[in-house]
C-alpha cells in the first residue's frame, strides 16, 4: 500500500477547528464567553509552542461535549461546519487529496483534534480514514475523558502504528503533510515528509533534514 496522511488544522484548513470549536461555543454562548475565550487562547498558545498538556486541554475541551445528547450535538456541530469550517476548506488541498486519490494512494487523516469535531470534516474532505485523539462515549454520552491514547506528538506515531498492525498490511511508501513541529516525531518514520505551510520551528527543522516545503494557501 502507498498512503498519503494528512494533518488536519493549519494544513488541509487554513484555520485550526479545535480553536475555532472552542470560538463557537463562547459566540453561541453555551459556555462562559470571556472564561472559555481566554482559556482557548492560553490553550492554543502552548500548542503552538509546543508546550501544550494535552490531558490538561482534554479536560477543558470536552467538558462542554457532556452537556448534550448525540442529536443535540450533531445540530450545533452541522452549524459550525456551515459557519465555520466551510470558509477555511483550501481547494489546494482538495487537489492534492484528489492527485493522491489518482495514483491509487490511500488517504488518511491524522490530527490531534477529537474525532467529534473532525469526522465530519474528514467526510467534507472525501477522507474516509480518520485517526484522532477518541472522546469517551457511555451510554451514548460524552463523558469528557479521553478513551485511550491521545494523537497528539509521539501520540501520533503510537496510534498509527497500532492502526497497522490492526489492518495488517504493509506501507512501501508513506507521505505525511503537516504544518506543525509538534508532528516531528511522525514526520521522521515516513518515506517522505512534507511541510505544509510550516511554523517557524518546523520549517527550520525541515530545511536541516531537507524536506520539501509546500504551501497550500498561496
Amino acid at each position: 500500500m502507498k498512503l498519503a496522511i494528512f494533518d488536519l488544522d493549519n494544513t488541509l484548513l487554513a484555520g485550526d477547528s479545535d480553536y475555532l470549536w472552542g470560538q463557537f461555543l463562547a459566540e453561541k454562548q453555551i459556555v462562559d464567553s470571556d472564561y472559555y475565550q481566554q482559556r482557548n487562547e492560553f490553550f492554543y498558545d502552548q500548542y503552538k509552542k509546543g508546550t501544550l498538556d494535552i490531558l490538561e486541554f482534554l479536560d477543558f475541551q470536552l467538558e462542554p461535549l457532556t452537556r448534550f445528547t448525540m442529536i443535540e450535538l450533531n445540530q450545533l456541530h452541522n452549524e459550525f461546519m456551515e459557519s465555520e469550517i466551510s470558509k477555511i476548506i483550501l481547494p489546494k488541498a482538495i487537489e492534492l487529496i484528489n492527485k493522491h486519490k489518482a495514483q491509487d494512494h490511500a488517504v488518511m487523516i491524522i490530527t490531534a483534534t477529537n474525532s467529534f469535531v473532525t469526522g465530519p470534516i474528514a467526510n467534507a474532505l472525501g477522507i474516509d480514514t480518520l485517526i484522532a485523539t477518541e472522546p469517551e462515549i457511555v451510554n451514548n454520552r460524552y463523558t469528557g475523558k479521553v478513551s485511550g491514547t491521545p494523537c497528539f506528538q509521539q501520540g501520533k506515531v503510537e496510534r498509527f502504528n497500532h492502526w497497522l498492525n490492526a489492518i495488517n498490511v504493509a506501507c512501501d511508501a508513506t507521505w505525511f503533510y503537516s504544518d506543525s513541529h509538534n508532528d516531528i516525531p511522525l514526520l521522521e518514520k515516513v518515506t517522505t515528509a512534507v511541510a505544509v505551510d510550516p511554523d517557524d520551528k518546523l520549517s527550520a527543522y525541515a530545511k536541516s533534514k531537507g524536506w520539501e516545503e509546500i504551501s497550500l494557501r498561496n
